[in-house]
């Protein structure tokens, strides 16, 4: 199998190719340089491959969520791509891709959502797939809760050090270890989208669909103040 994939929905930008179990990744932290790294890495990564577009089954891509310029655009990409091959798309929760890091039983995976709050999702990972454990949401990081009692979790992502570190310093008994630098990578995409692809999860481009979790995506500075304002 050979799988193509994007993640672009924090501020790191990674592409990486899986060619039968061998991943190769271009990565990089790059704030507002995702549109302009993506593509020519992809012709990068495709060529330490050493094989051609042509050659892929599928294309895989975070969907989400994170910020909502970088996961609409990694949509796009996605979709551009295996239109332009005839090949299906796999999306991915970029939340289960930032857990597959921790190779652990029990993972929270957590990225800073801005505006107070975090992105966050229970998993249980084994080889290289991520199990989800309850729901992806959206909350403030004094509400995530864990869906166990267990003292061993590992916890992942920038949002452990959002809103002055509240979810680590709510949780902080419960965790084994917390990696609050971790970012969400396409090689792990493209692990989970290997499996996803094995068990017929694709899906044609133009039904690749974002997970924004916010319904409001842009609030308005009226709106922000006013949030601020409740939170004092």
């Amino acid at each position: 199998m050979k799988l193509l994939a994007f993640e672009t929905a924090t501020e790191a930008c990674s592409v990486a190719v899986w060619v039968d179990g061998e991943v190769f990744e271009r990565f990089e932290i790059a704030p507002r340089r995702h549109a302009e790294l993506a593509l020519p890495w992809a012709d990068e990564v495709l060529a330490q491959a050493g094989i051609a577009r042509t050659a892929l089954d599928a294309i895989a891509v975070g969907r989400g969520p994170g910020a909502f310029t970088g996961v609409r655009l990694a949509i796009a990409i996605a979709q551009g791509v295996a239109l332009a091959l005839d090949r299906p798309v796999v999306p991915v929760s970029t939340l289960a891709a930032l857990a597959l890091q921790a190779r652990a039983p029990r993972v929270l995976a957590a990225i800073d959502a801005r505006m107070g709050e975090v992105y966050a999702a229970a998993f249980r990972c084994e080889g290289d797939n991520a199990f989800a454990l309850d729901r992806e949401r959206v909350a403030a990081p004094g509400d995530v809760a864990l869906p166990d009692e267990a003292n061993d979790w590992i916890g992942v992502g920038t949002g452990f050090d959002a809103v002055d570190g509240t979810l680590r310093a709510s949780l902080a008994s419960r965790f084994a270890r917390i990696d609050a630098a971790a970012l969400p990578r396409a090689s792990d995409v493209a692990r989970l989208g290997a499996q996803a692809f094995k068990r017929g999860e694709g899906v044609a481009p133009e039904r690749a669909e974002p997970a924004y979790l916010r319904d409001n995506v842009a609030l308005t500075l009226v709106e922000q103040q006013a949030n601020r304002a409740a939170k004092r």
